[in-house]
């Protein structure tokens, strides 16, 4: 059996409160505590209403609060948004008050549109093209090494905190190939260039301090007593998605019975590339396709996104989930 963890990416649903949706966030995170996940990431967004993982640190902190065992981390921080120091702070804040339970994963993208990005950080675009420099620096703020230097991370310094480089791409791949990191991929959403950024990942991995390449692979699970309502459920899941290609983002939609006269032909093909690592079905069913799914991309770790509308089917979803991975080997 290989780890099994949860992205959370705090959906915002029609007709309920942020306030709400933080709530529903720590129930999930409780019962993913109880089922034994190893960890619990937020992904940061910006400028979409449908997704409120934004102040991604202060989630973090605040599920690390409300669980005991589950390690708590970000899914990730987009680093070109930050000063590097800022969020070696921040996680070394984190890493201070819940000791070896703080994930630190870190991309290059915006987490959001263009203009959204400037607004974020005038620098994003400079920051973007200096990522691989600032992620050094981000991880010198946190390591022993820094400590002669003017510039210092309080708290932070020292703090160790694991990093994880996350990709949706091959450049990704080479990066955290050469740095000796874990690897971590967006095939939620991104599945297209997974199995060969995969491939270039271990191919040219350095093997620095004896560490070995890592590679967790995020994916889309929906199970449910039937196919049919498995199929149902998802139908919150596809409209998210047509929102984005229509560019009209809005609040995760109740399921409906089906997507006929929703989507066009291009769309629905458009959208079953994008989601082609999603796991939708029955007990059965899905372990089947998740074993060969681990076994065909020799993953290290698995971890989940359970986009579903309501609470209890979504806790329903997540515990038939663990209960699959401690039968698939």
């Amino acid at each position: 059996m290989i780890p099994y963890s949860f992205l959370d990416l705090a959906h915002v649903c029609e007709g309920v409160s942020i306030s709400e949706t933080f709530e529903k966030s720590v129930k999930t995170a409780q019962l993913t505590d109880q089922l034994g996940f190893t960890r619990y990431w937020f992904a940061e967004h910006h400028n979409m209403k449908s997704v409120a993982s934004s102040a991604t640190s202060v989630l973090i902190g605040h599920i690390a609060g409300k669980t005991e065992k589950i390690r708590v981390g970000s899914g990730g921080v987009m680093l070109p948004n930050h000063s590097p120091l800022v969020i070696a702070e921040h996680f070394g804040t984190l890493e201070s008050l819940y000791p070896n339970r703080i994930d630190l994963g870190v991309g290059r993208a915006p987490g959001t549109d263009q203009l959204t990005a400037h607004a974020l950080n005038p620098n994003f675009f400079d920051n973007a093209r200096n990522f691989p420099e600032n992620l050094l620096l981000l991880q010198k703020y946190l390591s022993d090494e820094n400590q002669e230097e003017s510039v210092r991370a309080f708290p932070g310094d020292g703090t160790q905190v694991p990093i994880w480089i996350l990709g949706s791409s091959t450049d990704s791949a080479y990066l955290a190939s050469a740095l000796s990191m874990p690897y971590a991929f967006a095939s939620h959403f991104a599945p297209t260039q997974m199995q060969r950024a995969f491939e270039i990942y271990k191919m040219n991995f350095n093997p620095e301090n004896g560490s070995k390449p890592y590679t967790l692979a995020c994916v889309n699970v929906i199970i449910a007593d039937t196919i049919a309502e498995a199929n149902r459920l998802a139908t919150s899941f596809y409209r998210m998605f047509l929102g984005i290609i229509r560019n009209e983002r809005n609040y995760m939609q109740p399921p409906i019975d089906s997507m006929d006269n929703i989507w066009t032909v291009n769309e629905e093909a458009h959208i079953r590339q994008m989601t082609l690592c999603s796991f939708i079905g029955t007990k059965e069913t899905v372990k089947r396709e998740l074993a060969r799914f681990i076994e065909r991309y020799e993953i290290d770790e698995i971890m989940i996104s359970a986009p579903i509308y309501h609470l209890q089917d979504k806790l329903k979803s997540i515990t038939y989930f663990a209960e699959v991975m401690q039968e698939v080997h």
